[in-house]
């Protein structure tokens, strides 16, 4: 009896452990911040569409939005990041970096030992600015529109240490933010028009989440090898090394036409 006791309990502890693993894993985090954008964005007035999980055709495959707002003031693009701890990061910069500080305190020698633990993901402004430049290339025919990138974090990041001149926010700043861009463009008629064009060729329906994952990753690496050979994979200008505030960085030769930016 005993024995049945103590392998129930070890298999309780294994399903649990995969339960919180998964509960816990990139992906899944990953839509439960975008849920949590989603539920904040149901919150704008009616001239606002919000279409969520957008898969757009791209010269290189596809690429997948997480938001777009469609309004009389411009079309949004936002990308959803649910992280914690202090993220450090510029427009100039490849990768961002985020820091976690655990401070542990153990019972027998009751000292505090502070564990710093860093990784990096891409820049997601990088990111949103790319999600831009595939709507814009959907929209071209429709004459200029005001489009813009919004990074918006929906977990307990702390982000005094990004400096941007693109909106990187806090969840709870993500409506105020769309809200500020108050000069009208577009009719409602437009907006109208707009949103069907996104929709007719949104193909989240038919690509799947592997193959739109292996999309990414050739189109990196077709990026990396041209950025390695001094390329602009954006508009095939030259990279120029330049110095900004923040460091060294290779720029386009065709700047201000062209703004890719890459680490030196």
């Amino acid at each position: 009896m005993e024995t049945c006791i103590i392998v129930a309990l070890f298999i309780g502890f294994i399903v649990i452990s995969i339960i919180l693993a998964y509960l816990n894993s990139p992906s899944v985090k990953g839509r439960r911040g975008e849920l949590h954008v989603g539920n904040q964005l149901v919150t704008l007035p009616n001239e606002y569409i919000v279409l969520n999980d957008v898969v757009l055709p791209t010269r290189r495959g596809t690429t997948q939005i997480d938001h777009i707002v469609v309004s009389p003031y411009g079309i949004f693009g936002i990308e959803t990041k649910n992280y914690r701890g202090e993220i450090y990061g510029d427009d100039t910069r490849e990768k961002w970096t985020q820091m976690i500080i655990t401070d542990v305190t153990y019972r027998k020698s009751w000292k505090t030992y502070t564990y710093v633990t860093k990784s990096h993901f891409y820049n997601p402004v990088k990111q949103s600015l790319g999600h831009i430049y595939s709507l814009k290339d959907c929209l071209n025919d429709f004459g200029y529109i005001p489009m813009i990138p919004v990074v918006v974090f929906a977990g307990e990041a702390i982000l005094s240490n990004v400096n941007s001149k693109y909106p990187v926010v806090y969840i709870e700043n993500l409506v105020s933010t769309i809200r500020s861009y108050d000069k009208r463009y577009l009719s409602g008629e437009q907006v109208s028009e707009i949103v069907r064009r996104i929709s007719s060729i949104n193909v989240r329906e038919t690509v799947k989440n592997k193959d739109h994952i292996q999309n990414i990753r050739n189109a990196v690496a077709e990026k990396n090898q041209k950025v390695r050979n001094g390329i602009c994979p954006r508009c095939g200008g030259q990279l120029v090394l330049r110095h900004g505030k923040y460091g060294s960085f290779y720029g386009c030769s065709n700047y201000p036409k062209c703004k890719f930016t890459s680490e030196a």
